[in-house]
């Protein structure tokens, strides 16, 4: 081998072995003879940046590529981006306003498109070319966009479809309104959570009569478009105002005061202003007493002239302006602190405002029943089981789908209109002859249709994305071949939002599911167990983290905390823990390299470890699959790190190791280089480029490890496996009274077993072992304890190392006996606090029991030192 540096240096390697993979062609897939194994990826933002939940995500996918390429299948990872309306559209309009100096509303819609299309060339799809920093082996040839040409086409298509079979359809109904980026929002993109807000009561007088009531509100504001008062049937205190209507402040207007179950009586004074414009349920209170609809903010949430007071103000300055004008007209009685949960925006943060709205939806109820029995029967297995919960109350309770957006940046709904009509058509032209034959006796051109301004929800595109990535609708061979794909990874937090809608759309159009198992990751977060967010300053940068540590030591911290489908504790130090991994790996390979070898037949103890080696690592092979079927893959890596560190490393290679300047066998080292590749070849799903770089070592005229197959498992020898654990056992115990007696590691000591007990370890190769590794210069037996020894069991058979000739029992009794005087004084300590009542009546029970824990370990501790001084004293 070439001279070796002397740390694994992962920044001379990573960029080399990856540039070589693509080059090869190796992560390319087409349809062949072989059984598919097809996993897309979950489509990132394309304005998005590499951070630690991608970096979780995309390692597991990368561990079940690789591994299924070892497995003989043709793997295909499908990479894409989505096109995110919402986002996206923010980022291209905030560039126009900050580098050009324009705004979107100045330029069009067709020039604002070429813009986008301009920002999303030069700025988008980042986060792939940084997923192939951390070894990502997708087949980038296939990269997909959720709105390039072919994805568009799916789109359209699938719009087109579900309109002409009655699941698509338009109506007016109460929305989520993000007023910054202007646009619908769905259920799942506001995010609710508890903000410091203010509770305003607020005084209506009753028409004609001088009494009042009063409501209690946190957006005074809307009072400009109150048009009903509602309170409970049963709440006497409003009992005598039936049939009456109450004056709304400062816009004089009679309302009627209506009596209705929905009315909470306990929450703030029992009644409740209703403004149908402006609140979901108040909407559907006005339409069961057919109130009038006043909307009063408009798309920007400023305040319309049907307010008919404070036009032009945003909401929140009107908030505080209504407040002062409330307050001078005599009808703001109290404001109070209160805290309530707010609906934000999840793009943008802005505070969503309910509003009534045009808006196009699918009917989900129709397309729910077959997604639901998919996965109640794991036809589509999820994993863990338990998100199964959250699935079926989502589809059990499950609502239409607002699939229009009033954005640009999409993918524009193919919908036409010709005066009252509308007509639904994948182009332009067809939708001018549909015009045509309903109107046959009006001269109708491409010109007199306008085409629908809004467009369709990202998730409309996505929730396609295992069949348009294959081009589904229009390539047999393609989606025959790898649909449905195998497994799906993803976070449960878009279980609704994406998992759901692919498994409707792959039985509504496939009529099947999209894949066989889905595979749910846990939330990253830090080692306090909070979420890591950059408020909070606890998320490391994921780039810098791979050019410090290589991406091997970061895909290694990140997966040995993962517990399968359990939210991730991340800590840098796991991440130190596999760059020292890496560099142990490396350290072995430099040993292989430093020793000489010849033709000599190899050791008895050589011979015994490679045995031993084959067997364990044969054990490990066959243990592999079955973990990683159940994504156990933490636990598989873990095992894989003590095998190869503890094992292989620290023992294997010593076992086999030649004397100082004594060449070894070449026989042993063969097969020592043969069981290190095998070994970096089951490891290389989990750390590919260091796995690579040693192979090439190891293996320099072979084809590089990522094409290697998984290697078939020996046969394993259980005697010689059982036999090597009691000898490393007493190996260790040995190692383990040497360094408590301060006896020189070359001192030969004696180990003997008590006689009538069968130890097979005493003859033969076992033998040879036990004395190299324990420097044992004799293995015998005894009918009784030795004078002077150490005894200990292991299993069913009692040893003694006789230690008399090595140490000073005079100085040893006189540390024994200082022992045992620490030992009496702490128990004394611990007794004293356990006879004080006040302690033991006043502490918590947990922690008094602890305390009596301690005295209990003490007096077992003590009497131990007893024993061991009267033994101690009677073998001197």
């Amino acid at each position: 081998m070439t001279e070796l540096s002397k740390h694994y240096e992962p920044s001379q390697v990573e960029e080399k072995w990856y540039a070589h993979w693509e080059k090869e062609g190796y992560f390319h897939s087409e349809p062949d003879e072989r059984p598919s194994y097809t996993v897309v990826i979950p489509p990132p933002n394309v304005t998005g940046v590499l951070h630690m939940g991608h970096m979780l995500n995309n390692t597991i996918q990368d561990i079940l590529v690789r591994r299924a390429r070892q497995e003989g299948k043709n793997a295909c990872w499908v990479p894409g981006t989505d096109h995110a309306s919402i986002a996206t559209e923010a980022k291209v309009v905030k560039w126009l306003r900050e580098e050009k100096g324009i705004s979107k509303g100045e330029i069009g819609r067709e020039k604002f498109m070429e813009y986008a299309w301009q920002w999303t060339d030069k700025y988008g799809g980042v986060i792939l070319q940084q997923l192939k920093k951390l070894g990502a082996s997708c087949d980038w040839e296939r990269s997909a966009f959720t709105l390039d040409e072919v994805r568009s086409e799916h789109v359209i298509q699938a719009f087109v479809d579900l309109y002409h079979s009655g699941k698509l359809y338009r109506d007016h109904r109460m929305v989520n309104w993000d007023p910054e980026a202007k646009t619908v929002l769905s259920n799942e993109e506001v995010l609710y959570k508890e903000e410091s807000s203010h509770l305003y009561h607020v005084k209506y007088a009753i028409e004609g009569t001088d009494e009042s009531l009063t409501i209690a509100t946190t957006r005074p504001e809307t009072i400009l478009a109150d048009t009903g008062i509602a309170v409970h049937p049963e709440d006497k205190r409003y009992h005598h105002l039936k049939g009456k209507r109450a004056i709304v402040p400062l816009v004089d207007r009679s309302v009627p005061i209506l009596f209705d179950e929905y009315v909470d009586p306990e929450f703030g004074t029992g009644a409740l202003k209703v403004t149908p414009a402006h609140d979901a349920n108040d909407y559907a209170l006005g339409k069961k007493y057919d109130l009038e609809v006043i909307s009063m903010l408009d798309e920007s949430a400023r305040v319309t002239e049907e307010a008919g007071l404070l036009v032009g103000e945003d909401r929140f300055e009107a908030r505080k302006k209504i407040r002062v004008l409330l307050e001078d007209a005599g009808h703001l009685l109290q404001v109070e602190d209160y805290v309530n949960k707010v609906g934000r925006s999840e793009r943008t943060s802005a505070v969503v405002e309910p509003r009534l709205s045009l808006q196009w939806y699918v009917d989900m109820a129709s397309l729910a029943e077959p997604a639901l029995d998919a996965v109640e029967s794991d036809e589509v297995e999820f994993f863990p089981k338990s998100q199964k919960n959250l699935y079926r109350h989502w589809m059990e309770n499950i609502r239409d789908w607002c699939i229009s957006r009033q954005l640009w940046w999409g993918h524009r709904i193919p919908a036409y209109y010709y005066k009252e009509e509308v007509f639904v058509a994948s182009t332009a032209e067809e939708a001018l002859q549909a015009a045509q034959e309903h109107f046959p006796g009006e001269d109708i051109g491409l010109d007199d249709l306008r085409q629908e301004e809004d467009v369709l929800d990202t998730w409309f595109s996505s929730w396609l994305w295992p069949i348009s990535v294959f081009n589904g609708f229009n390539d047999k061979k393609e989606i025959d071949y790898y649909y449905p794909t195998q497994t799906l990874v993803t976070g449960w937090d878009i279980i609704f939002l994406w998992v759901a809608r692919m498994v409707m759309a792959g039985y509504e159009w496939k009529g099947e599911r999209p894949f066989e198992k889905v595979y749910f990751t846990g939330m990253v977060r830090d080692k306090q167990g909070r979420k890591m967010s950059k408020s909070l300053g606890n998320s490391p940068d994921a780039l810098k983290m791979i050019d410090e540590y290589g991406a091997d030591a970061v895909r290694f911290g990140m997966l040995s905390c993962s517990p399968a489908g359990g939210d991730l504790l991340f800590d840098m130090k796991l991440v130190e823990q596999g760059r020292n991994f890496c560099n142990k790996m490396w350290n072995a390979l430099k040993l292989l390299d430093m020793w000489e070898v010849d033709d000599r037949d190899p050791s008895a103890t050589q011979a015994l470890a490679v045995e031993w080696m084959e067997s364990r690592l044969a054990q490990l092979i066959q243990k592999m699959p079955a973990d990683m079927a159940q994504f156990r893959l933490s636990d598989t890596l873990m095992q894989l790190y003590n095998f190869i560190w503890n094992d292989f490393c620290s023992w294997y290679l010593e076992l086999v190791k030649p004397d100082y300047e004594t060449p070894i066998s070449r026989t042993t080292y063969e097969a020592t280089r043969e069981l290190f590749a095998q070994i970096m070849t089951i490891l290389h799903p989990f750390m590919p480029f260091v796995t690579e770089e040693i192979w090439s070592k190891l293996k320099p005229d072979a084809d590089n490890c990522t094409v290697q197959e998984v290697p078939a498992p020996q046969s394993i020898d259980a005697s010689i496996l059982s036999s090597m654990e009691v000898a490393r056992g007493l190996v260790t115990k040995t190692r383990e009274i040497r360094n408590d007696k301060g006896i020189g590691a070359r001192e030969p000591l004696k180990l003997l077993v008590q006689s009538g007990k069968t130890q097979p370890l005493w003859t033969g190769s076992f033998a040879a072992l036990l004395k190299r590794m324990g420097q044992l210069g004799e293995l015998g037996y005894a009918d009784e304890r030795p004078a002077q020894s150490v005894s200990f069991v292991r299993g069913t058979d009692t040893y003694y190392v006789p230690i008399g000739e090595f140490i000073d029992t005079a100085a040893e009794i006189e540390k024994m006996n200082k022992d045992i005087e620490y030992a009496q004084g702490f128990l004394q300590s611990v007794e004293k606090k356990l006879n004080n009542e006040r302690f033991v009546n006043n502490a918590p029970e947990a922690v008094v029991e602890k305390e009596r824990q301690k005295y209990r370990d003490g007096e077992e501790r003590l009497e131990q030192l007893k024993a061991a001084l009267v033994a101690l004293k009677s073998n001197a």
